[in-house]
């Protein structure tokens, strides 16, 4: 199996080279209205937020901003295919305008929006995003009452178009090898996690301010999104690309993915990153079966079932068929679009034959 990742430099609210219920899943994380950092993205595309907030009108800046992104939240609606799954990492907002400080709840927007596109709403998951500065608390310091609670969370809001998703029998390899460890099932379908780590995106200077317009969310997020809710040869949509931290999780995982963002630059960045999956991939398949192991090692009961392909024992019979792929080699294609090859990890390529 081969893989593609292609970016499209444009406004996601048109994805025209994308069609109609062909994407499997959606993983994304939007700029987020209301945050200081987003406000000149947001007034290029409407105008009328830099008008509001200007006009001491946040309630108003909110409304326009959100509905910005309510037209892509319709175009994911119209590509993802029957079953999908829509995946979006979402933070609140707090600011002070005109004197008035208050909560700006982007993720209770978000799922009135989604709903109104006839996407059905699944539980979902607060990550804490932690930020370790000591002086993080905001209002009266140690006397009560006007401090504010610190938001160190955030949300990732998940959403299916209809009925679950029904998988061909002629992907039931894809499928099985997908799986994921018992273990890895009862900690990533927690609605609470509490062992990732927000990052800053660090970007070389040649990249100029595009330093600054970054906020990339960790790369094991959209790992764990990706094997939660999709299957190898699967294709990801991530219509706030980014840095292209969906794309390069989609590639790892032998999934096909496709990207739009505003700022071309952008594109540069992950050109510098995309040669380094091989090593990553590698890493990243090792330090699970590490885990698997040392799982194995601190339980008590044996296992009832053996993985084929790496001899080691497993909960369920549904992991015996788990097997993890490298990525081998990567080619450029074509301008914003390349190709993945697989190896499998740790496995003799006769035991595929």
């Amino acid at each position: 199996m081969t893989t593609t990742t292609q970016l499209h430099i444009g406004n996601a609210a048109q994805m025209e080279a994308i069609d109609d219920a062909s994407v499997d899943l959606i993983v994304t994380s939007p700029p987020y209205p209301m945050i200081e950092m987003w406000d000149d993205l947001f007034a290029d595309w409407v105008p009328e937020s830099e008008q509001a907030l200007t006009g001491g009108d946040p309630d108003a800046a909110f409304d326009v901003m959100h509905q910005a992104l309510d037209a892509v939240w319709a175009e994911c609606a119209r590509v993802l295919r029957t079953g999908g799954i829509c995946c979006i990492n979402m933070g609140d907002a707090t600011r002070t305008i005109g004197g008035t400080f208050q909560l700006y709840p982007n993720h209770a927007r978000t799922v009135q929006d989604m709903t109104a596109h006839g996407l059905h709403q699944l539980p979902g998951i607060l990550w804490r995003k932690s930020t370790n500065k000591p002086n993080k608390f905001m209002g009266s310091g140690m006397i009560p009452p006007n401090a504010y609670v610190t938001l160190e969370h955030e949300h990732i809001l998940i959403f299916r178009k209809q009925d679950k998703r029904t998988v061909k029998p002629n992907r039931r390899a894809d499928r099985y090898e997908s799986a994921y460890f018992w273990e890895e099932r009862n900690r990533w379908f927690s609605d609470l996690w509490t062992d990732l780590r927000g990052t800053t995106q660090s970007l070389a200077t040649s990249h100029g301010d595009l330093r600054s317009r970054s906020a990339a969310f960790p790369l094991a997020l959209p790992l764990r999104l990706i094997n939660m809710y999709s299957i190898a040869g699967d294709t990801v949509l991530d219509p706030f690309w980014g840095t292209g931290t969906t794309s390069l999780a989609a590639a790892m995982l032998r999934r096909h993915s496709v990207g739009y963002e505003l700022e071309p630059g952008f594109a540069a960045v992950f050109e510098d990153t995309v040669h380094t999956l091989p090593e990553r991939s590698h890493r990243y398949n090792t330090a699970r079966i590490e885990r698997h192991r040392r799982f194995l090692r601190e339980r008590d009961t044996p296992c009832k079932h053996t993985n084929t392909f790496y001899d080691f024992g497993v909960i369920t019979k549904q992991e015996t068929e788990l097997v993890f792929h490298d990525v081998d080699d990567v080619t450029r294609t074509a301008p914003n679009q390349y190709d993945f090859a697989y190896q499998p990890h740790g496995v003799q390529t006769e035991a595929f034959a």
